[in-house]
């Protein structure tokens, strides 16, 4: 059996740094890059299919940009007015966009051509999206308080909603379901739509018998993947809608000091961002609704995106800045298309392989007999000094050369328990003067208050004391440092008594304050 070195055991620390793990995370999104443009920005969406280039509306104008470079690939300046929610279809080939005017327009993303030309609405169009399940399929919420769905082959609305009492700045179809519609009101309320009745299925807000105009009005709507639970902001508020239990409010949040004007998930739909006129994007966790991280941004906040591979975040502001913070992911982070890309990739090599001559699969013999040979020549690792001496069972000059003071103390101890499981310990003791048990005595009375390795020191100090106990008094150097020693014991014993009659008191406060 081959001699397997020493365990060192990890102990967990206080981490000296004062961020988290989710936060140092979100801090790998740094280095941003801000691009002017020349009006307020109402709008980001990034393609969902590779390489993720991102629609910026801003103006009279959409304009693609490409992720890698930021730089600016194509602009769509077509639009009679300013233009609102420039938005990607899912194959990245098509654009659709709404303008002040009320029209609804798709674009060639390639050759910026006008394809379709939806005209019916009567004032501004701010909601334009492509259905993710149905390509053919285009939403449109409009300040003339319709809600319509639209056939873009024939130029025709599928259906209208016409249940809304105010501006419709809000709305999305279920990833879900393509026939139902979820949106949020001026009125104050969020409405989930079906297509195939062209009804109102669910109200979630205010009862249909109250006042409308003292609500606050719903500035953003957004849907769970899952199509079970619905989110919506009002002013500073974020409201979380169970639709399984017939739009129930479950949860009612309030974190930003202004109006939310954006919400969207990341990649696994597991965190939330939020996006405000206060400058700041608040990070949830969604299944606690608790903020985990905070980002600062040096203007009010219009619009927000995260790519579909999370290596981008964009911020649109209100003085016609973009804000792009970019990460580098590592190489784990492989996508789920790359993975069936090498799976495919596999499956016809070995197809290819196997179909081969019998002359080229024995040319690949020696080549995994090589590297199988370089793979053993890795695995072999040289032992360390103290792992070297305790094979050869000089258990002295093990412990010896793990006192030195470039060696952490994690190794000195992890050795101490590995020769207390060989008991080797009272070996490695032995026969020391005064010089050579001096190192020992100084590890234990410099850890002795370490609760890593307390009860370690307290039992290695017990053999010593008693090994050595009939010269104790002779050599004043060693009496001098189990002085220290007795005198750091007795005050960490103090101190614990202290820390026992502080958590009693607390109990009593704590106690009566619940009752």
């Amino acid at each position: 059996m081959d001699y397997q070195p020493v365990v060192v055991k990890a102990h967990r620390r206080p981490s000296s740094s004062r961020h988290s793990a989710e936060s140092r995370y979100w801090r790998q999104f740094k280095h941003p890059v801000f691009v002017k443009e020349y009006a307020p920005i109402t709008s980001v969406h990034f393609s969902p299919s590779k390489p993720h280039r991102y629609a910026v509306t801003a103006a009279t104008r959409v304009q693609i940009y490409a992720p890698r470079t930021q730089k600016l690939t194509k602009t769509i300046s077509r639009f009679k007015d300013v233009a609102r929610s420039g938005c990607i279809r899912e194959d990245g080939k098509l654009v659709v966009a709404g303008d002040d005017s009320g029209l609804v327009q798709v674009f060639d993303i390639n050759s910026r051509a006008i394809l379709r030309t939806l005209d019916s609405h009567k004032q501004p169009v701010h909601v334009t999206k492509f259905s993710s399940l149905s390509p053919t399929h285009v939403l449109s919420c409009s300040d003339d308080t319709t809600v319509k769905l639209w056939d873009v082959p024939s130029q025709t609305p599928i259906t209208t909603f016409t249940d809304h009492t105010d501006y419709v700045r809000s709305g999305q179809v279920s990833t879900s379901n393509p026939n139902l519609i979820l949106t949020g009101s001026y009125d104050g309320t969020v409405r989930l739509f079906d297509s195939r009745s062209g009804n109102c299925e669910m109200l979630m807000g205010p009862e249909s018998g109250h006042d409308h105009s003292t609500k606050t009005p719903v500035e953003q709507v957004l849907m769970f993947p899952t199509g079970t639970v619905a989110l919506s902001s009002s002013g500073p508020i974020l409201r979380t809608w169970d639709i399984v239990a017939g739009g129930r409010c479950i949860r009612a949040l309030s974190n930003h000091q202004k109006t939310i004007t954006s919400l969207t998930f990341n990649a696994k739909a597991d965190r939330l961002l939020t996006a405000s006129l206060d400058q700041m994007v608040k990070v949830y966790d969604v299944s606690t609704y608790k903020v985990v991280h905070t980002m600062r941004y040096p203007a009010p906040l219009l619009c927000l995106a995260v790519s579909p591979d999370d290596t981008h975040i964009l911020g649109g502001m209100s003085d016609g800045t973009l804000c792009i913070r970019r990460r580098d992911p590592k190489a784990s982070e492989v996508t789920q298309s790359d993975e069936l890309r090498k799976d495919v990739q596999a499956i016809v090599s070995d197809l290819t392989i196997g179909h081969g001559s019998h002359s080229q699969r024995q040319q690949l013999k020696p080549i995994v007999n090589s590297t199988d040979h370089k793979l053993e020549s890795q695995s072999s690792k040289k032992l360390k000094d103290y792992d070297r001496l305790l094979k050869s069972f000089k258990y002295a000059a093990a412990l010896d050369s793990v006192l030195k003071k470039n060696v952490p103390p994690t190794i000195a101890f992890g050795l101490i328990q590995e020769l207390i499981h060989r008991d080797g310990l009272r070996i490695a003791l032995a026969g020391r003067d005064d010089v050579i048990l001096e190192p020992i005595v100084r590890l234990l009375l410099k850890y002795v208050a370490d609760p890593r390795f307390g009860e370690l020191v307290a039992d290695v100090a017990c053999i010593v004391l008693d090994m050595y106990a009939p010269v104790i008094g002779q050599a004043p150097l060693i009496d001098g440092l189990f002085l220290r020693l007795q005198k750091k014991v007795a005050a960490e014993l103090r101190f614990q008594e202290e820390i026992v009659k502080v958590k009693g008191a607390m109990t009593m406060i704590l106690s009566s304050t619940i009752s």
